[in-house]
């Protein structure tokens, strides 16, 4: 078993990859992943894992959040190859936009060789509901705390699964700083 917890935070313009191979059998990887880019920030994130092994798990859970005019890009590879029977290749990527300049991406790709496994995948990048943030700020809320509760809210799935409360202060404070910090 190999499960990531991957928190991109930085301010530069980086590509990540992260990959696992499955090669025993019932061997599992389970891939959670935050990204959150600011200013004219380009991130692109690509995680792969390959089921080479039978009845093998791969599950690849992504969320960003992008602001200003930053780029946030997931890449999503799942990938059976033959005689892997009885695996699981699942993907779920979200991309929330808080900007009307911001731009993302989110590509889910599943490449299957044999035919008897379970593969899904999920997609979406979108803007956040103009009614929700009413909502939040027609109760007293200020526009800022209503957005990072958003963003929080958000990200909450990714964030329950770290493995320690300490990561999950951590991951926190890392979005308070990247918010405070947005204008700069």
């Amino acid at each position: 078993t190999v499960d990531w917890q991957n928190a991109e935070f930085n301010d530069g313009n980086v590509i990540i990859r992260l990959a696992s191979q499955l090669n025993g059998e019932g061997a599992t990887s389970h891939t959670n992943v935050i990204g959150l880019t600011t200013k004219k920030q380009t991130q692109g994130l690509v995680t792969t894992i390959l089921n080479r092994g039978r009845h093998t798990i791969g599950h690849i859970f992504q969320r960003g959040v992008i602001l200003n005019r930053s780029t946030l890009v997931f890449n999503g590879i799942g990938k059976i190859i033959k005689g892997a029977k009885g695996s699981d290749a699942q993907q779920e990527s979200r991309v929330l936009m808080l900007s009307r300049r911001a731009r993302g991406d989110a590509n889910p790709l599943l490449l299957i060789d044999e035919n008897d496994v379970t593969a899904g995948h999920a997609a979406s990048v979108g803007r956040v509901d103009e009614n929700q943030m009413y909502y939040l700020m027609s109760r007293g809320i200020s526009e800022q705390v209503a957005r990072k509760l958003v963003i929080r809210g958000f990200m909450g799935e990714v964030l329950a699964k770290m493995p320690t409360k300490a990561a999950q202060r951590q991951v926190v404070e890392e979005i308070e700083r990247k918010l405070r910090h947005e204008d700069d």
